[in-house]
């Protein structure tokens, strides 16, 4: 075990909430809540590297945190089948406090792809653990799959927080991907969402051949790679998909570095994502690409501090350099160590080290 993972094995497990959160970052101060998407990410990477106990601890905590928000799903789903609007106290949130309370920052909260993330990252639990889901986490599962499929066609904030009046892919991806999930361990029919979702990705999703940033966009974004890793909507040989992954290595990456989130994005300048990298690797890992999987490997552990710790992204190549103060000014440095960066690089790395081409565990598509 090299000493980047070993370290970001540890950072994780001593960051750890005893209530089971992660916090997205410790010393980042609007990142301190739990985020489904990133704890779930970050939980996966705990099952991989050998600590099912703290996944287990999270996945207890997201259970015990959608059960006390059931009357907010039951109420956002009755809205929904009788054609009522939705306001925002009818809303699942994207983060809780890491005691599973609302959070009182001031952040855009209506993102469904962590939940279907969540989904997806319970089965995988599961089936790496080989233990059974408790009687909690299959109510708190069933809750999410009856918003989800209420929901999964609705406008929402993008992955990056962005967007919020778009239906983004990669959202659908996720959303695709944990009711799969469900439906595979939980035995529930899901398939006429799963049909729709599939349909709209396939017929809406993809201009002159390739997949979108959001419907209706002409441009590509780096979390298109979820379509096929993990969430498996798609083939990786689909045509669109091999397009879409050719434009995002010719145009997000900077000779062999890391990914931009997409071309225009001015977050901190718009700089390259460790996590990103991470994410990337992780799918020529699991095609059997090893050679570009090691070489995202490398491009993370040159980012990391003397300390070891990684940042959610450096500023190499900005697609905006005058905008890189400005977000210094008003949030502080980047934020490091990201729990979620950490989490990536050993997934990389534990798919790295695996024999041959892999896939992640669970349902697959043949589309």
């Amino acid at each position: 075990m090299n000493d980047l993972l070993a370290h970001s094995i540890r950072l994780i497990l001593d960051n750890q909430a005893p209530s089971g959160a992660y916090p997205a970052a410790v010393d980042y101060a609007t990142y301190r809540d739990c985020w489904f998407r990133d704890g779930s990410y970050i939980a996966y990477s705990m099952s991989l590297a050998g600590h099912p106990e703290s996944a287990d601890r999270f996945h207890q905590w997201a259970a015990d945190a959608i059960i006390r928000r059931a009357h907010i799903i039951e109420k956002a789903v009755d809205h929904r089948r009788n054609g009522l609007p939705l306001e925002t106290a009818d809303l699942l949130h994207t983060r809780y406090t890491l005691d599973r309370e609302d959070s009182i920052t001031d952040w855009p909260n209506f993102q469904l792809d962590g939940l279907g993330t969540w989904l997806w990252a319970l089965n995988q639990h599961v089936l790496i653990s080989d233990t059974p889901p408790t009687t909690s986490r299959a109510q708190a599962a069933e809750l999410v799959s009856q918003y989800l499929t209420a929901l999964w066609d609705q406008p929402c904030y993008d992955c990056w927080e962005e967007l919020p009046d778009q239906v983004h892919p990669h959202t659908l991806a996720a959303i695709h991907g944990g009711l799969a999930a469900d439906q595979t361990l939980f035995h529930r029919d899901h398939t006429n969402p799963l049909a729709a979702i599939t349909h709209t990705l396939l017929n809406n999703a993809a201009t002159n051949g390739y997949f979108t940033k959001s419907i209706g966009r002409n441009d590509v974004d780096t979390s298109l790679i979820g379509l096929v890793t993990p969430y498996n909507v798609v083939a990786s040989d689909h045509p669109s998909f091999v397009k879409t992954l050719h434009k995002i290595e010719t145009e997000l990456r900077h000779n062999g570095g890391g990914p931009h989130r997409y071309a225009t994005d001015t977050f901190y300048g718009g700089g390259e994502w460790v996590v990103l990298a991470g994410w990337l690797g992780w799918h020529h890992a699991t095609i059997g690409d090893q050679t570009a999987a090691h070489q995202l490997q490398r491009w993370i552990e040159a980012q990391a501090d003397d300390h070891g710790n990684l940042p959610e992204q450096v500023p190499h190549h900005l697609n905006a350099p005058d905008r890189h103060q400005d977000w210094v000014d008003q949030w502080g440095p980047i934020a490091k160590p990201l729990l979620w960066s950490h989490a990536n690089h050993i997934i990389l790395s534990q798919h790295l080290a695996r024999d041959g081409p892999t896939r992640s565990l669970g349902p697959q598509s043949t589309s």
